[in-house]
């Protein structure tokens, strides 16, 4: 196809654009969380991320 003798793609553009618009990122603040609204799924889920928190800890040493 001609780009191992040093050829680039005929598309500049492609290269510069991003994959994900900058209006779809997050800002990478996390949503409050109440524990007093949480149901039983809520709690489920953050005994496993302690869990798998604990696991992670422990591989480390």
């Amino acid at each position: 196809m001609g780009r191992s003798r040093g050829h680039g793609s005929r598309d500049k553009n492609k290269a510069s654009l991003p994959q994900v618009p900058k209006n779809m990122k997050s800002d990478g603040i996390d949503v409050e969380y109440s524990q007093e609204l949480a149901d039983n799924a809520d709690l489920e889920a953050q005994a496993r991320s302690n869990a798998a928190n604990q696991r992670v800890k422990n591989r480390k040493r």
